[in-house]
């Protein structure tokens, strides 16, 4: 039987979860019969809530599973954490067959789940349509193996490779389709980080508009705490999602004192050899304390680079305008290259046209 078109329907239910299953993988699980019919379909719906495996089974709500076969986005889970391990429920059902799509890259599964089904005599198919049951759950696993979120870098730049004006303008080098794919990039995503300039010259909210999706939060560097409070990031509903971070000395000023009596989170970083706020250890506390495990860089051209410079980067959106600026603000600063062959190169994974732009999404191969 060829499992890819449900195994496809997994995939797409998986990414319902999308904003309320974090820092947990989406995963999508669907029941058939022994004739391929479908019985019951299923998805991680909530942190901490029950797996998609279970959703579908409770739904289907058989007496056995004998002869049915379930299709599973992820490897089922073999030890209790915030919920009971799912092999032991398939096993307790009896189901025939599982199809995975990959196994869990969490080091406590990998491998042991599907192990463990066999020993019980259940017929295992793993690999359906692995590449892309991986690319969902990316994620989750840089989270669970490197204790830090995946960092995708979003850039807006014209074919010349600026993202501004000399002056700071920006606003738009891009088109309207372009920032609605930002939009729907906005939605897949735990926090949004921008430097404390681009606060300044854009005094953006950082939401999702235009979609039906949970707001990210939002990550602010400003090492001094410059930024006037009165901007629409310190203004809205929300204030609680708000992280700024800033220098060990700013942290213990007046200023943050105000932005934390208002709701807002300050947290207070080290400087790394550049002068500047350590990423790594900005990174190592939104995993650890926030639990977030995917986070957009916005800008501007400081922290671009600061990023590329310290191979932070996992992933690049690149919206390319049809425009030329000349002498404006370039996407990366000095980035202290020796020689070219030290440049970073990217593999492009995806290319689109939007609008009259152009949407490249690669990831980058550093240099060892």
């Amino acid at each position: 039987m060829n499992y890819e078109p449900l195994m496809q329907r997994a995939i797409e239910l998986a990414r319902r979860g999308t904003g309320y299953v974090s820092p947990n993988p989406r995963v999508g699980a669907i029941i058939i019969d022994q004739n391929g019919k479908i019985i019951a379909e299923g998805w991680h719906k909530s942190y901490g809530g029950p797996h998609a495996e279970v959703e579908a089974i409770n739904l289907a709500n058989l007496p056995s599973y004998e002869n049915h076969t379930l299709i599973v986005t992820l490897e089922p889970c073999n030890f209790y954490g915030k919920t009971p391990p799912c092999t032991d429920l398939i096993i307790d059902k009896k189901f025939s067959k599982v199809v995975i799509g990959t196994l869990d890259p969490n080091p406590q599964v990998n491998g042991k789940g599907v192990e463990k089904l066999k020993n019980a005599g259940i017929e295992v198919i793993s690999g359906v349509l692995e590449d892309q049951c991986k690319h969902l759950i990316r994620y989750f696993a840089k989270f669970i193996n490197y204790k830090k979120p995946f960092i995708i870098l979003k850039i807006a730049q014209t074919i010349d490779g600026n993202i501004a004006l000399k002056n700071g303008q920006s606003k738009w080098i891009t088109s309207e389709e372009s920032r609605l794919k930002v939009q729907e990039l906005r939605t897949d995503v735990d926090a949004i980080l921008v430097g404390k300039n681009t606060v300044l010259m854009d005094n953006p909210f950082l939401n999702v508009r235009d979609f039906d999706a949970p707001n990210p939060r939002k990550v602010i560097l400003d090492a001094e705490l410059t930024l006037p409070l009165d901007l629409n990031i310190f203004k809205n509903p929300e204030r609680e999602h708000t992280i700024v971070f800033c220098s060990k000395g700013a942290a213990k000023s007046r200023k943050a004192n105000t932005l934390s009596l208002a709701g807002i989170k300050i947290e207070s970083i080290t400087n790394n050899e550049y002068g500047f706020l350590d990423l790594n250890e900005i990174l190592i506390v939104l995993a650890q304390k926030y639990n977030i495990s995917s986070v957009m860089v916005e800008g501007g051209s400081q922290v671009f680079t600061s990023f590329l410079k310290e191979s932070l980067v996992d992933e690049f959106h690149i919206f390319i305008a049809p425009k030329i600026l000349g002498a404006g603000l370039q996407t990366f600063g000095h980035l202290m290259l020796p020689s070219i062959n030290k440049a970073t190169e990217l593999e492009i994974l995806h290319f689109e046209k939007v609008g009259i732009d152009y949407h490249i999404v690669a990831k980058p191969i550093y240099n060892q």
